[in-house]
């Protein structure tokens, strides 16, 4: 649809040329009766995922700076719609819920919905090792910050971008996702919502090990106010 747009969605890319298209056909058929927009951030592919994002109408981003992170708070300056919605880019979040909470933020006047993988989690989506470490950083984020949470780790949100200026985002790596839950929870009307979770399609980024060690020591990082308003992004 045109004119301006309702909702933004926001999907970092890094050589995703492999699952792109499939991500925009779901997103444009799950938003063809909403005015919206779809942003990849892309950081420097070598391959086509460019070129094919934006075959299928994509604004197409630079942010050469890597980080998930990054990736994210860059895309939440340029982001035009009234609402936000993040994905990856790798078939693993569904699109055709963002329709559903875009009316749930409406309707029960919520201003941050996070999508929990975890609570219906299909047996061979996730492996032992990333099911552990969802788990590790759950439990601390709820001990830490006194939260309930069942997904802590999830990329998939949907929020008003009204709501950014009260968020301090202070990480530009993968614990972006950790720290943007804190915030809502911290400052605005957040809610959990299952969704399903499926098998990636394309090349596995992240690293268990480092990765879960980095977001845990941003918890702490985080608690003990070394991550300060500061730093945050300003939006």
């Amino acid at each position: 649809m045109t004119g301006e747009p309702k909702v933004t969605v926001v999907i970092p890319t890094m050589n995703e040329e492999e699952a792109i298209g499939q991500v925009m056909d779901e997103v444009n058929a799950a938003l063809k009766d909403i005015a919206y927009e779809v942003m990849i951030v892309d950081t420097n592919s070598k391959d086509k995922t460019r070129e094919i994002a934006s075959s299928k109408g994509a604004r197409v981003i630079d942010e050469p700076r890597r980080g998930y992170g990054r990736a994210y708070k860059t895309g939440f300056k340029e982001a035009k719609g009234q609402f936000i919605a993040t994905l990856d880019a790798d078939c693993t979040y569904p699109a055709a819920d963002i329709p559903k909470f875009v009316k749930m933020l409406e309707a029960e006047k919520i201003d941050f919905i996070s999508g929990d993988r975890l609570s219906t989690l299909e047996k061979d989506v996730m492996n032992f090792k990333h099911r552990l470490g969802n788990w590790m950083l759950k439990v601390a984020m709820n001990v830490l910050f006194r939260m309930k949470v069942a997904d802590s780790q999830t990329g998939m949100w949907v929020f008003r971008r009204n709501i950014l200026p009260k968020l301090n985002l202070t990480s530009d790596q993968m614990a972006l996702s950790e720290e943007i839950k804190i915030e809502a929870a911290k400052h605005c009307k957040f809610k959990e919502v299952p969704i399903r979770y499926t098998p990636r399609v394309g090349e596995v980024k992240l690293n268990t090990w480092k990765d879960g060690y980095d977001n845990m020591m941003f918890f702490f990082s985080k608690k003990s106010g070394k991550a300060s308003k500061a730093e945050g992004e300003k939006f």
